[in-house]
């Protein structure tokens, strides 16, 4: 399975953008736990948002609450991130993130850990 982030880009604060990333090998999308995480420099790496859509379950951090949303579209395999409000503190390189699948393509755990390569957001004042 591999993933490739787009969308990524600067902004001034207060404007917007979508990441998109996309999915390739054997997994079913829909089963599969997939996230977005986001590293700043010198920060740690962390968890922003995921989605599992036969479950129809979502979790945003509580920073980007209400200002970003996550969504995919099932047929193109494609995960989103729609970031509305950007703010400096939202700088960094965001990664898309999902399960191991096992052979059938299916996913049963919680971690995610294939991760794509990362798309850089900067957001200036």
């Amino acid at each position: 399975v591999q993933l490739v982030e787009s969308g990524g880009g600067s902004v001034q604060a207060g404007g917007s953008l979508k990441l998109s990333c996309v999915a390739s090998g054997y997994i079913v999308f829909a089963v599969c736990k997939m996230g977005w995480y986001r590293q700043a420099p010198g920060k740690e790496r962390e968890l922003v948002s995921t989605i599992r859509a036969t479950e129809r379950t979502t979790y945003v951090v509580d920073s980007v609450k209400d200002r970003f949303t996550i969504s995919q579209d099932l047929d193109k395999k494609t995960l989103y991130l729609q970031m509305n409000n950007l703010t400096t503190d939202d700088t960094a390189v965001y990664f898309c993130a999902t399960e191991t699948p096992q052979p059938s393509g299916y996913c049963y755990g919680e971690d995610l850990n294939i991760w794509g390569q990362g798309t850089q957001v900067t957001v200036s004042s």
